[in-house]
């Protein structure tokens, strides 16, 4: 039997209710038309969805309850099966909305009801049933919801967040509760940073090397940069196959992309101490990097020779048969162009190919791997720096340099990611004087929250070009998950309503008052957020 919503939603009433406390704050949210009134969750309750495109939503909401209330919701699949019990109705239809990722809820006092044309509309309106759900309910047999009726949609397709394991390794299960944190969020897409100077972190079978020696290092700064020693400890750690593709799979069942990033043609001290003959000094030894701040002081830049680019696309084109996304980020920042400079090799090749200079070499560089990588139907992403010497043709930009290199790419007409570090970099301090080690550098809730992605100086046609933002978690000083969680919440939250909800829906006095709940929500899912927030 063929249901659709509009079987379900009771008509949108007129009076408006504040976004209560589902963080990202959704476009609109009103008040059920009778006060007071709430739906149950029981043993009793079931899930009923009408097409299996919704199984993994109606799974990942049973799994939730039952984790974290032990109540155990049936999905069902038969409309008649109901009968007389209170049920949450998902249904995917694809005429409801020409936007897929729109989604309408009505929470009534006997049926909760989801309509969306897509399953990631639906997934999204269960990340906001969740938040509905109370923290700590006065009868554990018994979940109640007040009624309400929601209509959302994002502001941004593109809503990430990034994880450093290089300079620390974090284990599989913990990318899935990284995973699991960004769904929560509404965000889709994952920027998974496996490589860098300080440890190379996917299998890749032609050149075993990588971990065999790349994903090692011999030790680690102590403190913060430039230390006060080094522990002396090997450490490191690698993904292999099977393990991206469970992560893959896992990301994909919350509607996450997740997009590699393989750095260059800087950030290459690892690669180079397993091959040094890469380099453009292959005669000294290079090791895997141990302290953080090494721009320039070290070699760590690729020979743009053919037998790195052999070399190269091998390791792209492993990658690429792993991810599905059609984003591969190449890295392309802080490149230490000295040492082309006093390369013989990379001076000859600038004058052979008619390049201005060094800056025109990395845009050779990038311009060979990203026909390499559209010869294999993907697109490169690159950190803004991919703009010195030209872009590439079909390059999408992250700006990260503050918005300079965003701007100047939009009104190229290439698609942008912003993720300027004054604003987005999750690795800098909470606090002034915070109450941990982190980067030398303060980033307030508030500064990220206040953060608009679609910089002034551009034109409404050149605005459409900014695709959305993203936040980085850089992990020189992150060396656990309970550090990672503290950094990572609740700047989050306030990330979550930057790229997800309406610009005149933002009001951080607001957005404070609704934290309240997510962090007793944090308290009940065991997540180590940034308690000083409760009392500010």
């Amino acid at each position: 039997m063929r249901i659709t919503l509009s079987l379900f939603l009771l008509i949108i009433l007129s009076f408006k209710l504040s976004a209560q406390d589902i963080i990202p704050a959704p476009v609109e949210m009103r008040a059920g038309s009778i006060p007071n009134e709430k739906f149950s969750i029981d043993k009793n309750t079931v899930i009923f969805i009408n097409t299996s495109q919704a199984q993994s939503s109606a799974q990942f909401l049973s799994d939730y309850i039952s984790n974290h209330y032990n109540l155990q919701l049936e999905i069902i699949t038969e409309i008649t099966k109901i009968g007389p019990r209170r049920s949450i109705n998902l249904i995917v239809d694809s005429t409801l909305y020409p936007n897929p990722d729109k989604y309408t809820l009505s929470v009534l006092p006997t049926t909760i009801n989801v309509g969306s044309p897509s399953p990631q509309g639906i997934f999204y309106a269960i990340q906001s049933i969740i938040q509905l759900l109370p923290s700590q309910p006065d009868n554990p047999e018994k979940l109640t919801i007040p009624t309400v009726e929601i209509i959302d949609y994002p502001r941004f397709a593109y809503r990430g967040m990034h994880l450093d394991v290089s300079r620390h390794f974090f284990d599989v299960n913990f990318i899935k509760k990284y995973i699991d944190y960004l769904a929560l969020h509404k965000l889709n897409y994952f920027h998974w940073h496996l490589t860098d100077d300080h440890g190379w972190r996917i299998e890749i079978k032609k050149h075993p090397k990588l971990t065999e020696i790349s994903a090692w290092r011999n030790g680690t700064i102590i403190g913060l940069y430039p230390g006060t020693g080094n522990d002396g400890i090997r450490y490191g750690g690698y993904y292999t196959h099977e393990e991206v593709k469970e992560i893959i799979k896992y990301a994909a069942e919350r509607y996450i992309t997740v997009i590699p990033e393989i750095e260059m043609p800087g950030h290459n001290m690892a690669v180079l101490a397993a091959y040094p003959e890469l380099g453009t000094t292959p005669s000294i030894p290079t090791q895997v990097a141990q302290t953080w701040g090494i721009f320039n002081k070290f070699n760590n830049v690729l020979q743009p020779t053919e037998k790195t680019f052999s070399f190269l696309e091998d390791v792209l084109t492993e990658v690429m048969e792993l991810f599905p996304s059609p984003y591969i980020h190449i890295g392309g920042d802080e490149c230490s162009k000295i040492w082309w400079k006093q390369s013989p090799f990379a001076q000859k090749l600038i004058k052979e190919k008619g390049l201005k200079d060094e800056n025109g070499l990395q845009s050779y560089f990038i311009h060979r791997m990203e026909k390499f990588v559209n010869s294999k139907g993907k697109t490169i992403i690159g950190w803004d720096e991919i703009l010195d010497g030209g872009l590439a043709p079909n390059a999408i930009v992250m700006s990260w340099r503050g918005e300079k290199g965003g701007i100047a790419a939009a009104k190229q007409h290439h698609k942008v990611i912003m993720t300027p570090e004054n604003s987005m970099y999750f690795n800098h301090g909470q606090f002034m004087k915070d109450d941990s080690l982190t980067a030398a550098k303060f980033l307030p809730l508030k500064t990220v929250y206040d953060y608009e992605p679609v910089p002034a100086e551009l034109t409404a046609q050149e605005a459409e070009y900014i695709w959305g933002g993203q936040g980085n978690l850089w992990s020189e000083y992150i060396a656990n998950p309970a550090k990672a969680e503290y950094m990572l919440f609740p700047r989050l939250d306030a990330l979550s309503e930057v790229l997800w909800s309406q610009k005149n829906k933002r009001n951080y006095v607001d957005f404070k008052k609704r934290l309240k709940k997510q962090f007793k929500r944090y308290d009940l899912m065991l997540i180590n957020y940034s308690k000083t927030y409760t009392n500010k």
